[in-house]
């Protein structure tokens, strides 16, 4: 059966709607990333079916663990007195008052990821992708499930494509950092790790802040070519769909904090950007 061509919703022509002409780092900060997390997974997928069908399927799963308590966002904190005091009680001494026990439960995180399916082959995974988030690049629960999921992955006949859009943390895909790095500096990278080939071997997507983000090629099943995906396309179209213009405060620093001549550099475009409007 000829695949199916359908329109692309995503124009990966018109001007570029962000004020920066790749990633915006402010979609870095800890409480925009999360939302932006979600759609840009959400929208990868719409891209990516446009191009796989009829055969294959782009869903979106989902990875839940429990988190400790020593993260940017904690939850409620339940307090109680195990003795509690009169209000005509004189002051206890300090070795006959009874201890107050605080409680500082897990947090549930959710984390969505994406798989392509195989329909000729009762649907299954043949390409999985990543976007990684803060939990799997600080020490915790949620790099311990990142890298175990990342370690099946590898010993499968499936497809390991990681998208790293953040600059903080710890290095986390799969692809060694000092090799990564030895190749050329980024601040972001993506990377695809194919079954067909030794899972030595990695094809690195590495950009620098100022530069459009790359076009991946996503590997499928058996001899079918590899679809590309304009992650440049996708983080607009999230951009827009999120209004991160309108809610985002570019008068506040950048979090996390840009090195002294890129903040220079994105002062000016967001002063551009200002004339303008």
């Amino acid at each position: 059966m000829p695949r199916v061509v359908r329109r692309e919703s995503f124009n990966t022509e018109r001007a570029v709607a962000t004020i920066f002409p790749g990633m915006d780092p402010y979609l870095e900060d800890p409480q925009i990333w999360p939302g932006f997390h979600q759609r840009l997974i959400v929208y990868t997928a719409d891209y990516l079916q446009v191009k796989l069908a009829p055969r294959y399927i782009a869903a979106v799963e989902e990875r839940v663990f429990i988190e400790g308590p020593d993260r940017e966002i904690i939850p409620d904190v339940w307090l109680r007195q195990t003795r509690p005091v009169q209000e005509d009680q004189a002051v206890a001494l300090a070795d006959e008052e009874g201890p107050i026990v605080v409680r500082v439960p897990g947090l549930e995180i959710h984390e969505s990821f994406l798989t392509i399916l195989d329909r000729h082959s009762g649907q299954r995974v043949v390409t999985v992708i990543e976007v990684v988030s803060p939990t799997n690049k600080f020490p915790g629960e949620g790099r311990k499930s990142y890298l175990a999921k990342q370690t099946e992955i590898r010993k499968s006949d499936t497809h390991l494509v990681e998208i790293d859009l953040l600059r903080t943390g710890h290095h986390v895909l799969a692809v060694a950092e000092w090799a990564a790095r030895g190749k050329m500096p980024y601040d972001y990278l993506a990377c695809v790790n194919r079954a067909q080939a030794r899972r030595e071997e990695f094809d690195l997507y590495p950009c620098r802040l100022p530069q459009r983000l790359p076009k991946v090629h996503i590997p499928l099943a058996e001899k079918d070519p590899d679809v590309l995906l304009d992650l440049q396309a996708v983080v607009t179209q999230t951009y827009e769909a999120g209004h991160y213009k309108e809610r985002i405060n570019y008068e506040a620093p950048c979090r996390p904090p840009l090195a002294p001549d890129k903040e220079a550099w994105a002062n000016q475009l967001i002063r551009e950007i200002r004339v303008k409007h």
